[in-house]
């Protein structure tokens, strides 16, 4: 009995930023384009979630390896192969992109409370926004890197959602290993939608900064001087990653199925927010699957804003040359926690404004499918590069994983322009 909880122990603590980035990835908006993907196509496109598995893991196995390795964000090492006017673009898009998203995500966060407790979802929302801001400004990252990681188990509420309802597996099990995809613009939007929330900008910053803290603050770097501790360190990134990337890929497996079997065979097509999906699912699936889901949007709204507010400060801290770590106080990294206020305010602010948040949570999934393609390019051209001071050479079917996500993501973009226009 010792000896499981032991190993038990051994394996959680393998597990980091890997993890977190796989938990941070079902992200409120993200949980509301997968329900929306469930609510108006059924089971038809589960397909894409696994396909997209291999190639979400292989750039964000890259991106950490970049980070391990220099012990420098991502943005920082595109800066050695970019030009400026080249780099300033992308990581303003990354700017804006992140501080949409935190918007649609405290408004879902808002909405699912209100929907429990009563009272008032801006309020609540922007009571969410602080209580991120606060955290990542007075917790160090050591400390606050594992209360993140025990959010992720949150996630688990959606799969005891679907185990709640009434799933037509052997329907499940077509739609999952047969694709059918048709040149439909509403489709290929949704298409997009779910590979931008899939494989999302800022998830590569965020991974890449946190092996690069890690590697500081562990012995995994010290020690990394003898070739098989190179090896070990390529391995355990490499199951970490894979580990957190299947974990988000079968979490959003679970909300598509859940949506599909409820509300899409009961004819409700359309959902705008999570919040909405899980106010739907309440008469069908019963308040126990309206509790999970909507305890689940809380949950990981909790993980996510952080992650994107962390993710767009180490980004534009590395760029402009500023001190910059989770890890240090406030007072020694003022730039730093300035952008973190800013784009989580920013994002609190955008709430009080006449923009819809209803049509921001589905937006941010498409603006983040058309911002991830140049951001992938710039990190395959990084690790393509012959940097100085690298140890770890990446395997070939690694690098080719990682160019075939850019490609996907680029034709999944092209696509939807030429249905746009034709």
């Amino acid at each position: 009995m010792s000896v499981r909880r032991f190993s038990a122990r051994l394996v959680w603590r393998a597990l980091g930023p890997g993890l977190v980035t796989g938990g941070a990835d079902d992200d409120p908006s993200g949980i509301a384009t997968y329900s929306q993907a469930g609510a108006q196509f059924g089971f038809s496109l589960l397909w894409t979630v696994f396909l997209t598995l291999p190639f979400m893991a292989a750039i964000q196995i890259v991106s950490a390896v970049i980070g391990w390795d220099t012990q420098r964000g991502l943005a920082a090492n595109i800066a050695r192969v970019l030009p400026p006017w080249a780099l300033y673009p992308l990581i303003a898009s990354l700017l804006v992109a992140n501080t949409i998203n935190i918007a649609a995500d405290l408004a879902a966060m808002g909405e699912a409370l209100r929907l429990v407790v009563g009272g008032s979802a801006l309020a609540f929302a922007v009571m969410f926004g602080i209580a991120c801001l606060l955290a990542e400004v007075l917790i160090p990252y050591h400390r606050y890197a594992g209360y993140l990681k025990l959010l992720t188990l949150l996630l688990l509420f959606y799969v005891a959602a679907a185990f709640s309802v009434q799933i037509p597996w052997g329907e499940v099990a077509r739609a999952t290993l047969v694709p059918t995809l048709s040149l439909e613009h509403d489709q290929l939007l949704m298409v997009v939608a779910i590979f931008g929330t899939t494989i999302s900008p800022y998830l590569f910053f965020w991974q890449a900064s946190q092996e690069a803290e890690e590697s500081r603050l562990s012995h995994r770097y010290m020690y990394a001087t003898q070739l098989a501790l190179k090896k070990n360190s390529f391995r355990s990134i490499s199951i970490d990653t894979w580990t957190g990337m299947f974990f988000s890929n079968a979490i959003a497996f679970f909300i598509i199925v859940t949506t599909a079997a409820t509300l899409h065979s009961h004819g409700i097509t359309h959902i705008d927010t999570a919040a909405q999906a899980a106010e739907a699912l309440r008469p069908i699936g019963g308040s126990f699957a309206f509790a999970l889901f909507a305890a689940g949007i809380i949950g990981t709204g909790l993980l996510a804003v952080p992650v994107l507010a962390g993710s767009a400060a180490y980004a534009v801290a590395e760029v402009f040359k500023l001190r910059g770590s989770l890890e240090l106080p406030a007072s020694r990294a003022i730039g730093f926690y300035a952008i973190v206020a800013a784009a989580t305010l920013g994002g609190s602010a955008l709430l009080a404004t006449n923009i819809d948040p209803i049509a921001m949570l589905f937006w941010t999934a498409v603006i983040n499918g058309v911002v991830a393609v140049p951001i992938m390019v710039a990190t395959m051209l990084v690790v393509s590069s012959k940097l100085k001071g690298r140890s770890v050479a990446l395997p070939r079917w690694l690098l080719m994983l990682g160019w075939l996500a850019a490609a996907l993501m680029g034709l999944a973009v092209v696509l939807l322009i030429w249905s746009s226009v034709g």
